[in-house]
């Protein structure tokens, strides 16, 4: 894998780059739809490449070595022939799942012990063994396997997690170099920046981070209960030490404008399940800010759902129809509202990313905060 950075906006620390995979090429900024099981909630694969236009989607290790299991997707040769898409994809390491499912899991220096979600059963991840799934999942990048604290954690608890996601790094580092590629093409693997909301512990996990040298970094704890302005006021810290000349992943993060204020401070890869969650439920992201399907203003609005929207959807069905869909629980709805806001999400990282190529994202960017923050 390999990183070309092309553009930085003056007035700012937004950038435009060019990752390279065996699987191809990677514009960024960019949004990656959440795959969690190999497949984006009530989206076809068809509507996910030639619609949305994603470049690059997730898998999740945590729920892939549950359902459908490892020897399935050897068997398959690999989660790219699994599912048939062909483009780049990245599976997390499962520590977030770890985090999630505090009331049922036990960490110790070794690895986490967890139950699983679907039957009980009890399971042991340490890094060696996460790094082991993800070649047997064959994402063309890979993450190491850390622990994601709360939010709200206290330093005490904040320093000796980080300490143990550190450790947990190097025997990452050490597996991955000692396998290789199970299907034909490379795995990168990316380290992850921890230290919840304390600054002390955001850069010192940054400069171990960076030292490892590799093929990108990416910053995870954040968007956990913390509050928003300590999330960017930890992206800032962290960007400050990350190397430049390679890619920045932020995990799990989140609002359109969430993404712009990230971009801003040099972020270049981002994944959140909002779209698709969101979604489901009825909210519509546009340009133009957010709207709640289910209001009885949309009653009998015959205007298209997104006029200025770059889905197919968008221009097919009305606002009055899809509102109508939700309240008879039919699924159209949720697949519609799932489209429309995946291609929306690429659209603004698309548009991010020729504003600062042409210099004047620093202008553009409040004016879409404002915008994005309306509810219509």
């Amino acid at each position: 894998m390999t990183f070309e950075l092309q553009y930085t906006d003056p007035k700012s620390n937004a950038r435009a780059g060019k990752i390279t995979t065996d699987h191809g090429v990677i514009e960024t900024p960019i949004f990656m739809p959440v795959g969690t099981l190999g497949t984006v909630k009530g989206v076809h694969l068809s509507e996910i490449k030639e619609d949305i236009k994603a470049q690059i989607i997730l898998g999740n290790t945590y729920h892939l070595y549950l359902r459908p299991g490892i020897e399935i997707l050897e068997q398959a040769g690999g989660l790219h022939k699994f599912n048939g898409f062909d483009r780049p994809m990245l599976t997390d390491s499962g520590g977030f799942q770890v985090f999630s499912l505090a009331g049922i899991r036990k960490l110790t220096a070794e690895g986490a012990e967890f139950r699983s979600h679907i039957d009980g059963s009890k399971h042991f991840f340490t890094p060696e063994k996460v790094m082991d799934i993800e070649r047997s999942i064959g994402a063309d990048i890979m993450m190491a396997f850390d622990e994601c604290p709360p939010g709200t954690s206290d330093y005490a608890y904040a320093k000796k997690s980080l300490a143990l996601t550190h450790q947990w790094l190097d025997r990452c580092i050490k597996r991955f170099n000692e396998t290789e590629p199970k299907y034909g093409y490379s795995q990168s693997l990316f380290p992850i920046v921890q230290g919840c909301v304390y600054k002390d512990l955001r850069q010192q996990s940054a400069e171990y981070i960076a030292s490892k040298n590799a093929d990108g970094n990416a910053i995870g704890g954040l968007a956990v209960g913390e509050p928003v302005e300590k999330m960017y006021e930890m992206i800032e810290v962290v960007n400050e030490i990350l190397p430049k000349e390679k890619p920045r992943y932020l995990m799990g993060v989140g609002t359109p404008v969430n993404l712009l204020e990230g971009i801003e401070r040099g972020v270049d890869m981002f994944d959140c399940v909002m779209p698709t969650r969101n979604g489901r439920n009825a909210m519509i992201f546009t340009r133009n800010g957010i709207m709640n399907m289910r209001n009885k203003k949309w009653e009998n609005d015959f205007s298209p759902l997104d006029p200025d929207g770059t889905s197919y959807v968008d221009q097919m069905y009305s606002r009055a129809y899809v509102r109508h869909l939700f309240h008879a629980g039919e699924m159209l709805g949720m697949q519609i509202a799932s489209i429309h806001n995946l291609a929306f999400y690429l659209w603004l990282v698309g548009e991010a990313r020729k504003h600062i190529i042409a210099g004047d994202f620093s202008t553009w960017k409040p004016m879409m905060v404002r915008r994005l923050s309306e509810r219509l």
